[in-house]
């Protein structure tokens, strides 16, 4: 009866909060069992978590940086690096999304703060509209992968998993999606004949690479002095974090502090210096003092904006999550979740057969819900499923929020074909057929991700 009175109000057009909220009070009331004020008492605890404080905090980072023209720095970067190459400006265009994937956590940021950018650059230099949103759609989808990840805090704090080794995780996943869209890009460019959207620069080359270089070389330095001269580990990170700046300085860099953001993160996860929660809290510090005292490009009336944009943001997320905790409770309590677990383990029990099932409800599902709402519906019903066949659950993870990633994409409900319809003033119809050839990278990444898991989950299983 409960799986029918949601479906009823799903059909119905109620927003899918309301309506899981609402199909658990109706049920309630209807059987008589329970008092209807359990509704309020397991929302609430539902969002009476830890964890969960990284969700506004992660949302509030994002924003910080989309509002105080780091999006800007992110894109120079990445032309000087790739925009040389054939086809440049859309390998600019995933480059980009892979630099800005470590500060968002959400696709739809990644798509409404750099897709304005590089959309009309890539029109401004002969891109079809169809290519560039194609492009900008496929690559937003690495911003959930790529940590920090907001679907990833939600599915870690739904299924009690590590959020900092899901983090871990989507490193090579991210690193794979770049390069199938990378190959995207330049066999479009060889089909078409495309030349160079910029002159190859040497000096710029070299100082992109530089910045990638200290990128890279500055936590293993670290280590290193930290590990072997045995040095106390505040201290060296306080003096490594001040050279970070010194450097920036002298040598002008175009993005290198807003690239350390991701660094920083994982770096402090792994190392036990701070729980993701935290770290979400010292991404926001950190994006502050880029943007009031570094580059010096936010204001505090931008600031106060940015902070009520984040409350909105903040509240349709938790009250999603505050409305599926008592859905899935609810089905949990009435049996559901044991006898849809009974019926696909009487169906299959081969991990495989599981996967290509879960996959293809997942994608469907996608389609019509946004993430948080999807992983919070999903991640009582098939995890358990996941666990009792063996399937790590941090690879589930990487796993479901691909697909529902994918989701975004699809009509009738993917929110970034709404958000890029209108940046690029295109029609809905026409933003969707753009979008589908590159549902082949995607799709390849997904199958990869989903059968060979161990390519992926040696990095977090050296930490966690």
């Amino acid at each position: 009866m409960l799986k029918v009175i949601f479906l009823v109000f799903m059909a119905g057009g109620i927003p899918v909060a309301i309506a899981m909220a609402g199909a658990s009070l109706v049920y309630i009331l209807g059987t008589g069992n329970l008092p209807p004020f359990v509704v309020v008492h397991r929302m609430i605890s539902g969002i009476d978590s830890f964890p969960l404080l990284a969700v506004p905090f992660f949302i509030l980072a994002g924003n910080l940086m989309n509002n105080a023209g780091i999006t800007t720095r992110i894109y120079n970067f990445a032309l000087a690096l790739v925009g040389w190459l054939k086809g440049g400006l859309g390998h600019v265009n995933i480059v980009g999304s892979v630099v800005f994937a470590g500060m968002s956590g959400t696709a739809i940021a990644d798509a409404a703060g750099l897709g304005t950018i590089e959309i009309k650059a890539m029109k401004e230099h002969g891109y079809s509209t169809e290519f560039a949103v194609g492009v900008t759609a496929a690559s937003a989808t690495l911003g959930p992968i790529i940590p920090p990840s907001l679907p990833f805090v939600i599915y870690g704090m739904m299924g009690n998993v590590s959020i900092g080794a899901l983090f871990l995780a989507g490193l090579m996943p991210g690193l794979l999606m770049t390069v199938l869209m990378m190959l995207t890009v330049a066999y479009y460019a060889h089909k078409n004949g495309w030349g160079r959207d910029m002159k190859f620069s040497g000096p710029r080359l070299v100082k992109a690479l530089s910045e990638l270089a200290v990128v890279v070389g500055w936590p293993l330095l670290l280590w290193l002095v930290v590990a072997k001269l045995d040095l106390p580990a505040q201290p060296a990170v306080l003096v490594g974090l001040a050279s970070l700046f010194v450097l920036d300085r002298i040598f002008r860099f175009e993005a290198l502090l807003p690239i350390m953001t991701p660094v920083l993160l994982i770096g402090g996860m792994s190392t036990g210096l701070f729980t993701p929660t935290e770290g979400a809290i010292a991404a926001c510090v950190w994006a502050m003092i880029l943007g009031f005292a570094w580059y010096r490009t936010l204001s505090w009336k931008m600031f106060v904006k940015v902070c009520l944009d984040t409350i909105e943001t903040t509240a349709t997320v938790l009250f999603i999550v505050a409305a599926a905790s008592i859905f899935g409770w609810m089905l949990t309590a009435t049996g559901i979740t044991t006898g849809i677990a009974e019926w696909v383990l009487g169906f299959t029990r081969e991990a495989w057969v599981f996967l290509l099932l879960a996959n293809l409800l997942m994608l469907f599902v996608g389609c019509f819900l946004e993430p948080t709402a999807a992983i919070t519906i999903l991640v009582p019903i098939l995890l358990p499923i996941a666990l009792q066949l063996g399937i790590d659950p941090v690879h589930f993870g990487l796993v479901m929020v691909l697909n529902l990633m994918i989701g975004l994409l699809h009509p009738p409900m993917g929110l970034v074909l709404f958000v890029l319809a209108r940046v690029a003033g295109l029609s809905f119809e026409r933003t969707t057929m753009a979008i589908l050839p590159w549902l082949i990278p995607l799709l390849l990444s997904l199958v990869v991700i989903t059968y060979m898991p161990k390519l992926f989950l040696w990095l977090p299983k050296m930490f966690f």
